[in-house]
């Protein structure tokens, strides 16, 4: 078995989550630059954070930052980090890296949005292999519990985990409750129906299979 340097795992996180981001900031999110500060926005966090290219590359799209920035990535001097930093890139949400804490603070986003009366969406986006973490197990039991409907899980199926068994990761969503979908993770119009989608009182997961090259 070849082990994947630093470098090549940052590629392949890229890689495997640029069709998914790009369907939600093209398509589905409500948010942008101009409303980036509104109580009232969609909400996205990055939890599979260790691969941020991608989502550097569609935030500049989005026209969050300038294009200029891109070219000094993970530099001494650059905002754009190995990992994303809420405090140094605009339009992140969170600071991101250390798997397994992105769903459990969605929940809490989650919550303290419906506490406002607001109804705004929180999407959160994981990795496979990060569903192995028992903060993410109890993040899953909770919403569902509390059917926080607010909440879409984009999880991103490379067959890299334990979970890689077909329909497997689906299962451990919908036996708590959730709205469970599985998709093709490169296709946009797949991906913007089963992203748009909202079920009422529970949260909903998108399963998103992506054949790494």
């Amino acid at each position: 078995m070849s082990l994947m340097t630093g470098d090549e795992k940052h590629s392949a996180a890229a890689t495997s989550t640029l069709d998914v981001l790009r369907v939600l900031y093209e398509r589905v999110l409500d948010v942008g630059p101009e409303t980036a500060g509104d109580d009232h926005r969609d909400r996205f966090l990055l939890s599979k954070g260790h691969g941020p290219m991608a989502y550097y590359a569609v935030l500049c799209s989005r026209g969050f930052f300038p294009e200029e920035w891109l070219a000094g990535w993970a530099s001494y001097d650059s905002p754009l980090g190995h990992h994303p930093d809420r405090n140094l890139v605009p339009g992140v949400e969170i600071s991101s890296g250390s798997l397994g804490h992105g769903l459990p603070l969605a929940v809490g986003t989650a919550l303290g949005l419906r506490a406002q009366g607001i109804g705004s969406r929180v999407v959160v986006l994981v990795g496979d292999a990060e569903l192995d973490e028992g903060s993410n197990h109890e993040a899953i039991e909770l919403a569902a519990a509390l059917g926080l409907e607010a909440i879409t899980v984009v999880v991103i199926d490379n067959g890299s985990s334990s979970y890689a068994v077909p329909g497997r990761i689906e299962r451990r969503f919908a036996v708590e409750g959730w709205h469970a979908v599985t998709v093709d993770g490169r296709d946009h119009e797949v991906l913007e129906k089963a992203l748009s989608h909202r079920e009422l009182c529970r949260p909903n997961v998108v399963v998103a299979v992506v054949e790494e090259k």
